[in-house]
Protein backbone atom coordinates (compact mmCIF):
# COMPACT_ATOMS: atom_id res chain seq x y z
CA UNK A 1 0.00 0.00 0.00
CA UNK A 2 1.54 3.16 -0.96
CA UNK A 3 1.85 5.65 1.76
CA UNK A 4 0.72 9.38 1.30
CA UNK A 5 3.05 11.49 3.25
CA UNK A 6 1.17 14.72 4.35
CA UNK A 7 2.10 18.02 3.49
CA UNK A 8 3.76 19.71 7.02
CA UNK A 9 1.39 22.52 7.44
CA UNK A 10 2.71 26.04 7.07
CA UNK A 11 2.52 28.10 10.16
CA UNK A 12 0.66 31.56 10.25
CA UNK A 13 2.92 34.65 11.17
CA UNK A 14 2.46 35.84 14.54
CA UNK A 15 0.18 38.31 14.61
CA UNK A 16 0.83 41.61 16.29
CA UNK A 17 -0.10 41.55 19.92
CA UNK A 18 -1.08 45.20 19.94
CA UNK A 19 -4.20 46.01 17.74
CA UNK A 20 -3.76 49.08 15.56
CA UNK A 21 -5.84 52.21 17.33
CA UNK A 22 -9.28 52.77 15.33
CA UNK A 23 -8.23 56.18 13.67
CA UNK A 24 -5.37 54.40 12.10
CA UNK A 25 -7.11 51.54 10.88
CA UNK A 26 -9.93 53.87 9.79
CA UNK A 27 -7.86 55.48 7.55
CA UNK A 28 -5.90 52.18 6.11
CA UNK A 29 -9.80 51.32 5.37
CA UNK A 30 -9.63 54.57 3.80
CA UNK A 31 -6.86 54.10 1.91
CA UNK A 32 -8.11 50.62 0.39
CA UNK A 33 -11.63 50.70 -0.12
CA UNK A 34 -12.08 54.70 -0.86
CA UNK A 35 -8.60 55.62 -2.59
CA UNK A 36 -7.85 51.64 -3.74
CA UNK A 37 -4.88 51.76 -3.11
CA UNK A 38 -2.70 48.70 -3.96
CA UNK A 39 -2.06 46.18 -0.88
CA UNK A 40 1.45 46.93 -1.17
CA UNK A 41 1.04 51.06 -0.49
CA UNK A 42 -1.84 50.11 2.01
CA UNK A 43 1.03 47.81 4.24
CA UNK A 44 3.35 50.53 3.92
CA UNK A 45 0.83 53.05 5.17
CA UNK A 46 -0.16 50.46 8.01
CA UNK A 47 3.86 49.97 8.99
CA UNK A 48 4.61 53.86 9.26
CA UNK A 49 1.68 54.14 11.35
CA UNK A 50 1.78 51.56 13.51
CA UNK A 51 5.38 53.08 14.56
CA UNK A 52 3.60 56.42 15.55
CA UNK A 53 0.79 54.30 17.40
CA UNK A 54 3.48 52.97 19.57
CA UNK A 55 5.04 56.36 19.70
CA UNK A 56 1.87 57.94 21.47
CA UNK A 57 1.55 54.69 23.71
CA UNK A 58 5.20 55.62 24.38
CA UNK A 59 4.59 58.83 25.64
CA UNK A 60 0.85 58.27 26.55
CA UNK A 61 -0.49 61.27 24.54
CA UNK A 62 -3.67 60.45 22.00
CA UNK A 63 -2.93 61.75 18.60
CA UNK A 64 -5.77 64.58 18.51
CA UNK A 65 -3.30 65.93 21.07
CA UNK A 66 0.07 65.59 19.41
CA UNK A 67 1.63 69.08 18.16
CA UNK A 68 4.30 69.69 15.65
CA UNK A 69 6.67 69.23 18.26
CA UNK A 70 5.29 66.17 19.10
CA UNK A 71 5.60 65.05 15.38
CA UNK A 72 9.05 66.41 14.99
CA UNK A 73 10.46 63.99 18.16
CA UNK A 74 8.93 61.28 16.84
CA UNK A 75 10.45 61.91 13.43
CA UNK A 76 13.39 62.53 15.28
CA UNK A 77 13.09 58.87 17.42
CA UNK A 78 12.88 57.25 14.59
CA UNK A 79 15.80 58.31 13.17
CA UNK A 80 17.53 57.61 16.19
CA UNK A 81 16.62 54.17 15.59
CA UNK A 82 18.18 53.75 12.33
CA UNK A 83 15.34 54.46 10.19
CA UNK A 84 16.97 54.95 6.52
CA UNK A 85 16.67 58.19 4.90
CA UNK A 86 14.34 56.98 2.35
CA UNK A 87 12.34 55.54 4.83
CA UNK A 88 12.33 58.55 7.27
CA UNK A 89 10.99 60.47 4.18
CA UNK A 90 8.27 58.23 3.42
CA UNK A 91 7.33 58.20 7.27
CA UNK A 92 6.71 61.60 7.33
CA UNK A 93 4.33 61.55 3.95
CA UNK A 94 2.30 59.19 5.76
CA UNK A 95 2.32 61.12 9.08
CA UNK A 96 0.74 64.02 6.77
CA UNK A 97 -1.08 61.77 4.73
CA UNK A 98 -2.74 60.77 7.93
CA UNK A 99 -3.00 63.52 9.88
CA UNK A 100 -5.02 65.34 6.85
CA UNK A 101 -7.08 62.82 6.32
CA UNK A 102 -8.10 63.54 10.31
CA UNK A 103 -8.68 66.78 9.63
CA UNK A 104 -10.96 66.31 7.12
CA UNK A 105 -13.03 63.66 8.62
CA UNK A 106 -13.52 66.20 11.77
CA UNK A 107 -11.30 64.07 14.67
CA UNK A 108 -9.25 67.25 15.05
CA UNK A 109 -9.49 70.61 14.48
CA UNK A 110 -6.17 71.34 12.81
CA UNK A 111 -3.54 69.70 11.01
CA UNK A 112 -0.18 69.55 13.24
CA UNK A 113 1.52 67.43 10.04
CA UNK A 114 0.71 70.27 7.45
CA UNK A 115 3.73 71.17 6.80
CA UNK A 116 5.89 68.14 8.53
CA UNK A 117 9.09 67.31 6.53
CA UNK A 118 12.28 64.84 6.90
CA UNK A 119 14.53 67.13 8.54
CA UNK A 120 17.90 67.96 7.01
CA UNK A 121 19.35 65.51 9.46
CA UNK A 122 18.43 62.78 6.68
CA UNK A 123 22.66 63.56 5.89
CA UNK A 124 24.60 60.89 7.41
CA UNK A 125 25.26 61.49 11.00
CA UNK A 126 28.94 62.87 11.70
CA UNK A 127 32.14 60.59 12.69
CA UNK A 128 33.60 61.49 15.64
CA UNK A 129 36.11 60.24 17.86
CA UNK A 130 35.94 59.11 21.25
CA UNK A 131 37.46 60.95 24.09
CA UNK A 132 40.24 58.21 24.57
CA UNK A 133 41.35 58.14 21.19
CA UNK A 134 41.32 62.00 21.09
CA UNK A 135 43.34 61.97 23.62
CA UNK A 136 45.58 59.22 22.18
CA UNK A 137 45.99 61.70 19.04
CA UNK A 138 47.47 64.67 20.60
CA UNK A 139 49.45 62.18 22.44
CA UNK A 140 51.84 61.02 19.15
CA UNK A 141 53.57 64.06 18.58
CA UNK A 142 57.07 64.99 19.23
CA UNK A 143 57.11 67.32 21.09
CA UNK A 144 60.88 68.11 20.92
CA UNK A 145 60.89 69.05 17.22
CA UNK A 146 59.57 71.87 16.15
CA UNK A 147 57.07 70.23 13.22
CA UNK A 148 55.77 68.15 16.47
CA UNK A 149 55.10 70.77 18.73
CA UNK A 150 53.59 72.43 15.97
CA UNK A 151 51.30 69.87 15.07
CA UNK A 152 50.52 69.01 19.06
CA UNK A 153 49.71 72.78 18.80
CA UNK A 154 47.63 72.60 15.64
CA UNK A 155 45.94 69.15 17.10
CA UNK A 156 45.04 71.11 20.02
CA UNK A 157 43.31 74.10 18.74
CA UNK A 158 41.28 72.31 16.29
CA UNK A 159 39.81 70.13 19.11
CA UNK A 160 39.60 72.76 21.43
CA UNK A 161 37.61 74.87 19.05
CA UNK A 162 35.85 72.86 16.24
CA UNK A 163 37.12 75.01 13.76
CA UNK A 164 36.95 74.45 10.03
CA UNK A 165 40.54 73.04 8.59
CA UNK A 166 40.47 76.94 6.62
CA UNK A 167 39.65 79.05 9.04
CA UNK A 168 42.54 77.08 11.54
CA UNK A 169 45.50 77.49 9.20
CA UNK A 170 44.13 80.96 7.81
CA UNK A 171 44.31 81.94 11.55
CA UNK A 172 46.94 85.36 11.82
CA UNK A 173 49.20 86.26 14.90
CA UNK A 174 46.90 88.96 15.43
CA UNK A 175 43.78 86.51 16.18
CA UNK A 176 44.63 84.48 18.76
CA UNK A 177 44.71 86.61 22.47
CA UNK A 178 46.61 84.52 24.63
CA UNK A 179 45.59 86.40 27.62
CA UNK A 180 42.27 86.26 27.34
CA UNK A 181 41.39 83.11 26.12
CA UNK A 182 39.98 83.40 22.74
CA UNK A 183 40.47 83.52 19.06
CA UNK A 184 38.96 85.30 16.08
CA UNK A 185 38.45 83.69 12.97
CA UNK A 186 36.91 84.59 9.52
CA UNK A 187 34.44 81.85 8.51
CA UNK A 188 32.06 81.18 5.58
CA UNK A 189 30.33 84.56 4.06
CA UNK A 190 33.71 86.77 5.75
CA UNK A 191 32.27 86.55 8.75
CA UNK A 192 34.32 86.58 11.99
CA UNK A 193 33.25 85.03 14.71
CA UNK A 194 34.93 84.59 18.48
CA UNK A 195 35.79 81.15 19.80
CA UNK A 196 36.58 80.53 22.98
CA UNK A 197 40.13 79.01 23.51
CA UNK A 198 41.06 76.02 26.60
CA UNK A 199 44.05 76.45 28.86
CA UNK A 200 45.74 73.54 27.32
CA UNK A 201 45.24 75.22 23.94
CA UNK A 202 46.77 78.50 24.99
CA UNK A 203 49.26 76.64 26.62
CA UNK A 204 50.80 74.80 23.51
CA UNK A 205 50.25 77.41 21.60
CA UNK A 206 52.34 79.76 23.70
CA UNK A 207 55.12 77.00 23.47
CA UNK A 208 54.76 76.75 20.21
CA UNK A 209 55.17 80.42 19.79
CA UNK A 210 58.02 80.59 21.70
CA UNK A 211 59.73 77.11 21.26
CA UNK A 212 59.10 76.06 17.42
CA UNK A 213 57.79 78.64 15.37
CA UNK A 214 60.93 81.15 14.83
CA UNK A 215 63.08 78.28 13.94
CA UNK A 216 60.51 77.76 10.98
CA UNK A 217 60.33 81.21 9.82
CA UNK A 218 63.88 81.47 10.36
CA UNK A 219 63.94 84.97 10.35
CA UNK A 220 61.29 85.85 7.54
CA UNK A 221 58.34 88.17 8.39
CA UNK A 222 55.05 85.78 8.70
CA UNK A 223 51.46 86.85 8.98
CA UNK A 224 50.21 83.16 9.96
CA UNK A 225 49.92 81.24 13.02
CA UNK A 226 50.47 78.19 11.77
CA UNK A 227 53.19 78.00 9.04
CA UNK A 228 54.99 74.83 7.39
CA UNK A 229 58.55 73.58 7.27
CA UNK A 230 59.67 76.62 5.02
CA UNK A 231 58.31 79.53 7.07
CA UNK A 232 55.65 79.72 4.48
CA UNK A 233 51.52 79.35 5.63
CA UNK A 234 50.16 75.76 6.25
CA UNK A 235 48.31 74.39 4.13
CA UNK A 236 45.03 72.57 4.64
CA UNK A 237 46.63 69.47 2.68
CA UNK A 238 49.67 69.73 4.42
CA UNK A 239 47.67 69.45 7.66
CA UNK A 240 45.73 66.64 6.50
CA UNK A 241 48.83 64.93 5.56
CA UNK A 242 50.13 65.08 8.93
CA UNK A 243 47.12 64.27 11.01
CA UNK A 244 46.49 61.04 9.14
CA UNK A 245 49.69 59.16 10.00
CA UNK A 246 49.00 60.40 13.42
CA UNK A 247 45.31 58.92 13.64
CA UNK A 248 47.64 55.60 12.60
CA UNK A 249 49.76 55.46 14.97
CA UNK A 250 47.30 56.56 17.51
CA UNK A 251 45.73 53.58 16.78
CA UNK A 252 42.88 54.86 15.60
CA UNK A 253 41.37 52.61 12.99
CA UNK A 254 38.73 54.59 11.39
CA UNK A 255 39.79 57.91 9.18
CA UNK A 256 40.17 60.65 10.84
CA UNK A 257 39.79 63.99 8.81
CA UNK A 258 40.12 67.76 10.15
CA UNK A 259 36.66 67.84 9.93
CA UNK A 260 35.89 64.55 12.28
CA UNK A 261 37.61 66.85 15.16
CA UNK A 262 35.50 69.44 14.25
CA UNK A 263 32.55 66.80 14.90
CA UNK A 264 34.38 65.35 18.06
CA UNK A 265 34.08 69.05 19.51
CA UNK A 266 30.61 69.66 18.92
CA UNK A 267 29.28 66.00 20.36
CA UNK A 268 31.57 66.29 23.18
CA UNK A 269 30.41 69.52 24.37
CA UNK A 270 26.79 68.23 24.04
CA UNK A 271 27.27 65.32 25.28
CA UNK A 272 28.43 67.62 28.86
CA UNK A 273 25.37 69.62 28.41
CA UNK A 274 26.63 72.59 26.23
CA UNK A 275 24.06 74.60 25.00
CA UNK A 276 23.40 73.67 21.40
CA UNK A 277 23.50 77.71 20.53
CA UNK A 278 25.97 78.01 21.78
CA UNK A 279 27.74 75.55 19.74
CA UNK A 280 26.33 76.88 16.52
CA UNK A 281 27.98 80.01 17.69
CA UNK A 282 31.30 78.35 17.83
CA UNK A 283 31.08 76.59 14.78
CA UNK A 284 29.84 79.06 12.85
CA UNK A 285 26.84 77.69 11.73
CA UNK A 286 24.38 79.83 10.23
CA UNK A 287 20.56 77.96 10.92
CA UNK A 288 20.64 76.09 13.71
CA UNK A 289 19.02 73.16 12.04
CA UNK A 290 22.83 72.53 10.87
CA UNK A 291 23.97 72.06 14.16
CA UNK A 292 21.05 69.93 15.37
CA UNK A 293 22.60 66.86 13.42
CA UNK A 294 24.38 66.27 16.73
CA UNK A 295 21.38 65.81 19.35
CA UNK A 296 20.85 62.68 16.24
CA UNK A 297 24.51 61.62 17.13
CA UNK A 298 23.54 61.62 20.79
CA UNK A 299 19.75 59.75 20.59
CA UNK A 300 21.36 57.58 18.17
CA UNK A 301 24.19 56.62 21.04
CA UNK A 302 21.29 56.53 24.12
CA UNK A 303 19.30 54.10 22.12
CA UNK A 304 22.39 51.87 21.43
CA UNK A 305 23.32 51.87 25.34
CA UNK A 306 19.49 51.11 26.07
CA UNK A 307 19.35 48.10 23.74
CA UNK A 308 22.28 46.93 24.95
CA UNK A 309 22.07 47.12 28.83
CA UNK A 310 18.23 47.54 29.66
CA UNK A 311 17.03 44.39 31.24
CA UNK A 312 14.08 43.30 29.35
CA UNK A 313 14.67 44.81 25.35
Amino acid sequence: MDLVMARPRREAAPADPTPLPAAVAGYLRHLEVERRMAANTVESYGRDLRRLADYAREIDRPFVSFTRADLEAFVRDQMASGLSAASTARLVASTRSFFKFQRVIGATTVNPADDLHAPRALRPLPKFLSIDDVDALLAVPDVTTPLGLRDRALIDVLYATGLRVSELVGLRLTDVRLDDGYLQCMGKGGKARIVPLGDQAVAWVRRYLAEARPGLVRRRESPWLFVNARGARLSRVGFWKRLAPYARRAGIRAPVSPHVLRHSFATHLLERGADLRAIQMMLGHADLSTTEIYTHVLEARLRQAYDAFHPRT
